[in-house]
Order: structure tokens, then sequence, then C-alpha cells
């Protein structure tokens, strides 16, 4: 079975040809061995640059997934098609949004929901996005709810509370995933994002700006650190944005962790207002999404010459050495708890320290490191190795039958932490698409509405589109704020 990105892409054709020869070359050693080595290169060929495993999924493998979309089936509300962000929950972040088309796509990919449900799903989702009231009028919210679709606070009370342009980012991605994999769809993703105005959320040369809303005051802050900049500012730059500023190490600060140099943002969080924990999750969706390879229209020397895979092949493996030098199964990612601190910014560095685990509040909380579920599957599918072979039996288990996987086992005590969310279950369902499919986002986007109605200089947009936009200069340190201009209507 091809993807139906494979079906619509003349890279088929290659691929095939290369199956057919080399398929040839092994006749000689008997009909059985053709087949399997035709089919591992077939496998291998859709994993660019030799990332991850590679292969249909076993019979247990699938039973994995299918735990995981039990999340989906049981969160989902019926008329919106909107899912909680955890279980039983009202609320929704765009985040998870990106994160439900994510599940969604792997779902259908996995043969676990035929394509009429698909489509519904799609379809629900689409309405809602075209739909949604948006903060300020401008961009998608921080939080609606899943049954009514109306903007509310965290508490889930009616109330615009501004945006986050990390989670737009991520949003943006799978929302262009979605439509490149399934050109069905695309249009109407594109109608979607060109109702959006970018003019506060993210500036000419891709720094992002999130804000805060509350009692009629509303504040604006930078947004995205170290690993999650890269993986979310790629939201945009696969939309036609210069994320070049997004895209560099500018900032970053490196600490020695068993003989490899850990990048880390050396931004001044009682400045910046936010933490900056070196975490695994970005690392590795880069891996499964784009390959490392950033999606920009700028080559890389030009965005300061990051090496994506380098840096994620540094955050794995001192984990492994950690494994190696104190017998520690280590998977480490930012995770939610229903208490206090509710996130759990659980780091291979954070705070001055490695493998230190604090909340959003700056706090320690030794007591609350985790094997994550959602990082030892990610780990699993990007880096086959002899360790993560051994760290997904640590959490293969730990999953509800009805209601999906939970979040992980604690370090200390090796206890099941319960909480159950979307986005972990989402993962799972990610990372055995990658191992199934390969690299998810194609690297070729089909220029669409979105491009085509941004064409008429008589008529422009007036929202900050890219092709609004002046050439970034990241050679002035002062274009990193860039020039802020004005919603519409304010």
């Amino acid at each position: 079975m091809l993807t139906p990105r494979d079906q619509q892409s003349g890279a088929t054709v290659k691929r095939l040809l290369t199956v057919f020869v080399l398929g040839l070359s092994l006749a000689a050693a008997g009909c059985g061995v053709v087949a399997r080595g035709v089919a591992n290169v077939a496998d291998h060929a859709r994993h660019a640059g030799g990332i991850g495993r590679a292969g249909k999924l076993t019979d247990k493998e699938t039973a994995w997934a299918k735990a995981a979309w039990r999340y989906f089936e049981a969160n989902t509300h019926p008329q919106t098609g909107l899912t909680g962000g955890t279980d039983r929950a009202l609320t929704l972040t765009m985040w998870q949004l990106g994160d439900t088309l994510a599940a969604t796509v792997a779902a259908y990919e996995l043969e676990l929901i035929e394509q009429r449900e698909f489509d519904t799903r799609i379809a629900k989702i689409l309405n809602f996005l075209y739909k949604m009231p948006l903060s300020y009028g401008a961009v998608p919210a921080k939080v609606y709810n899943i049954e009514s679709g109306a903007m509310v606070n965290f508490g889930n009370q009616p109330e615009d509370i501004g945006w986050s342009a990390t989670d737009i980012g991520r949003l943006m991605m799978w929302m262009k995933i979605t439509g490149e994999r399934y050109p069905r769809f695309r249009e109407y993703f594109d109608k979607v994002v060109f109702r959006w105005n970018f003019c506060k959320v993210i500036d000419d040369c891709g720094t992002m700006f999130g804000a805060s809303r509350s009692q009629g005051q509303s504040t604006e802050y930078q947004e995205g650190r170290l690993g999650y900049e890269q993986l979310t500012s790629a939201g945009y730059a696969v939309w036609g944005f210069d994320t070049k500023h997004s895209a560099s190490l500018e900032g970053m600060e490196a600490f020695n962790i068993f003989g490899r140099r850990i990048y880390y943002d050396a931004r001044d969080p009682r400045l910046t207002k936010a933490q900056a924990p070196v975490a695994t999750m970005p690392y590795a969706l880069m891996g499964m999404e784009f390959g490392w390879r950033y999606p920009s229209r700028l080559a890389m020397s030009e965005a300061g010459g990051i090496d994506l895979r380098k840096l994620a092949n540094d955050v794995y493996q001192v984990q492994e050495e950690r494994y190696r030098r104190e017998n520690v199964f280590t998977a480490r990612t930012d995770y939610q708890i229903k208490e206090a601190p509710y996130q759990v910014l659980d780091s291979v560095f954070a705070a001055g320290y490695p493998f230190n685990t604090i909340g959003n509040d700056g706090k320690e909380y030794p007591d609350l490191a985790l094997v994550s579920t959602k990082a030892a599957f990610a780990m699993w599918a990007v880096w086959p190795t002899g360790y993560t072979d051994e760290l997904i039996k640590v959490v293969q288990s730990l999953y509800d039958p009805e209601r999906g996987w939970y979040e992980g086992r604690l370090e200390k005590s090796g206890a099941i932490q319960e909480n159950i969310t979307l986005s972990t279950n989402a993962a799972v369902l990610e990372s055995l698409m990658f191992k199934a499919w390969g690299q998810l986002y194609p690297g070729d986007a089909t220029p669409g509405y979105f491009q085509a109605q941004q064409q008429d200089a008589f008529a422009p947009p007036n929202r900050c589109y890219p092709i609004e936009r002046p050439i970034c200069d990241a050679k002035l340190p002062n274009t990193r704020l860039g020039k802020r201009q004005t919603l519409s209507g304010q």
C-alpha cells in the first residue's frame, strides 16, 4: 500500500524502479530472500536520510496503535469533531488540535479507520477552523470549548485570553502535512489560513510573539525556546514565512553532559517569563516530520548553519549514556499532570543542571521525573538501537484498553503516572505512522489557494502574509524584534 502522497508523486516511479532493479539482483539467492530484500528497500526508501525504524507494523505494534486511537474514540465530541486535550476534558489548545490532525491521519494510514470516517473527521475539524472565533479577531485563541467551539480560558469559562504563536505553528504544520498527503483537503486548509492576520504573531525574520489578555489588558511577548522554537517555526516556514531567526542558535550556550555538548536556551527566565528546558520531543518530531532538514526557502547556511540532526542525536545519546552509566532508563520530555505544577518540564538539561525536573514555576520536582511514554515511542521510532528496544519494553503496557496510553512510569518508584492526554496518544500514533511510512512532510509543498490569493498587487490582503513582507536581513540585530504592525480592527 502506497501513501496517498506517493500515489500522486513521480518519486514513486523512481523508488519502484530502484526496488525492481535491486530485486532482480537478489533473484539468485531465492524467492524468499528477494521478497524480503524488495520489501526492506521499499521501506527504507521512504525514510529520507536513513532516519528511524522502517517497515510494516507487527501485530503488537498495531495493537499499540489501536490503544492510542481509543483515546480519540472516547474523547471526540460527535457534533463538532473536536477532541479534549486530556481524558474527559472539554477544552482544547491549538497544539492539541494539530496533534489531533496527526493522530487522525495516522489512524487512516495505519488502517484503523475507513476512508468515510477519516473524511468525516477532517471535514468537522475544517468546519470548526473556518468558523472559529479568533483572538483579537486575528488568529486562533489559546483555548476552545470542544462542545460549543467558543473561546474559553483554562478554567473553561468564556474569555479571549490571547494566543500562542508556537501552538499556532504546530497546528499550521499539520494542516500543511494533511493537505499535502490528501490534496482534496488542501484548498480548505488554505482558506482557513487566509482568514488569519499574522502582523503581531510573527515578524519579518520569523521571531514568534504570543499574547496574554486579562481584564481588558494585553501583553505581548517573544515566544519559543530552543527545540520547540525550531519545531513550531517550521509550521510557518511550510506556508512560506521567512523563519531565519527562529531557525538560528542566537542566544544559545552549551553544557557538557557525558562528553557531549548539549545546547540550551540561555535567555534568563526571570526576564522572558518562560522556562527553557532541553526536552526530547521537539527533536524527535523534527526528525519524523521533516527529516531534520529545515523546511524553508532559505539555505541552512543563511539561518546560522544549524545541524538539527546533530542537536537531536546529542539529546538522544546523553539519555542512552545515562542508562549505560547509571542503569536508569531515561526518556525525558515535558508532560501534564492533574495537580500543581500541572506542566512538568522533565528535561535533559534545565535551570543549570543536567536531568533536572522543574515546573513552569521554576521549582524543582525530582520525584516527578518520568520515563515518558511519548518520548519512549518517539525515541524508539527515530533511533533504532538496542537501548530503545529495551526502553520501549518499559512503557509498552502502560495503557487503559478503553481510554488510551498513560503519561509514563516514574523514574524513582516505577509507579504509573496515570494521566491520559491527547498529545501522548497522538505521539504514539505518529511514531508508528513514521515507522510505516517514513518522513511525514513531503518537502515539496504544492502552491494553492493561499498563494494565489496573495498575488493581486492592487488588492493586498494586508494581513502580513509572506508576499507582503520585506526580505529579512538577519545580519541586523534589531530585526529580531522586527517591525510591529497593528491588527486590522484595532
